[in-house]
């Protein structure tokens, strides 16, 4: 069976794990602007407050995992009132140690492994948008596990540390989506896919991308009469079906063209298209740029 949310991942193709232990005692708090890369943390011990810009603040507890798909400016704090400390991780270069916030001295309050990756996908932005801004989960003992592998691996420098790194954050990635949907879901792709109905649909349209689909032939998918998958559908991932439809297939598009061995005129076939030239001007409209040039800027950037 096709996996929707795998397939997601896999696209993103999430890689370079950076990870410190970070602690904090007494008065402390440290705000940092927006980064555009997804970040990462799971409380040790202890417990502490985040703000991130625009969501509801948190109250972080030992066992607890966060996940910021492109981490927006977010505040991280004690419990004691406290002006934070400003800092931009575009310009402070990474720490050679761990972290120590508020007072040098004692044990501290609280404990935590924090990280981040990049995605190495030229569509991340919008494979990123199907995602919650902020996920936090709790009690979730694997999640704590995999940080931990991911952060003893990522500074032990052994053979083959960089493909097993990847592929803890590819594992640590589907945990952490899978164990935050549910109707309560932001609107996304893992709330449609909390659906059954809808994720019928949605595993067709991963599944077979370049069938002719309408929203009558997806609503019979999943169940539903036209103007009632059109309205659950909308409401539950935050796109119209054709839209998100169309957007996979560029991200597929997308990744194809990076390949040397796939000409224009199969990419257009995989992706549900007659003919290289609808699919050039499709593409040109979706993209804003030809799938030539998108196609040897890629090559060239790799």
């Amino acid at each position: 069976m096709i996996d929707p949310l795998s397939e997601v991942i896999a696209l993103l193709r999430p890689r370079t794990v950076f990870t410190k232990g970070i602690s904090g005692a007494g008065r402390w708090g440290v705000r940092y602007t927006d980064f555009g890369q997804p970040s990462f943390c799971t409380v040790i011990e202890g417990r502490c407050r985040l703000a991130v810009d625009g969501q509801k603040a948190l109250t972080l507890e030992a066992g607890d995992f966060v996940l910021l798909p492109s981490t927006p400016g977010f505040t991280m704090t004690g419990f004691e009132p406290v002006t934070p400390e400003r800092i931009d991780p575009k310009r402070l270069p990474s720490p050679a140690g761990d972290i120590r916030h508020g007072r040098r001295g004692g044990p501290p309050d609280v404990r935590l492994l924090g990280g981040y990756f990049v995605f190495d996908s030229p569509d991340a932005s919008l494979l990123v948008s199907l995602l919650p801004a902020v996920l936090h989960v709790r009690g979730v003992e694997r999640l704590s596990t995999l940080v931990r592998f991911v952060g003893e691996e990522a500074s032990a420098w052994m053979s083959g540390r960089d493909l097993i790194v990847s592929r803890l954050v590819e594992v640590l990635l589907i945990e952490a989506l899978r164990s935050t949907g549910g109707e309560d879901a932001p609107p996304g792709l893992l709330r449609g896919l909390s659906d059954a109905r809808l994720a019928a649909a949605i595993r067709q349209m991963h599944g077979k991308p370049a069938r002719a689909w309408t929203v009558a032939q997806l609503a019979k998918e999943a169940g539903l009469s036209r103007s009632a998958f059109f309205d659950r559908f909308t409401r539950a991932v935050g796109l119209p079906p054709m839209e998100y439809l169309l957007g996979w297939r560029m991200a597929l598009a997308k990744d194809l063209l990076r390949r040397d061995d796939v000409g224009l005129a199969d990419v257009a076939e995989r992706v549900g298209y007659g003919s290289a030239s609808t699919f050039s001007t499709a593409f040109s409209r979706f993209v804003g740029q030809p799938p030539g040039r998108f196609a040897r800027a890629a090559k060239l950037a790799a």
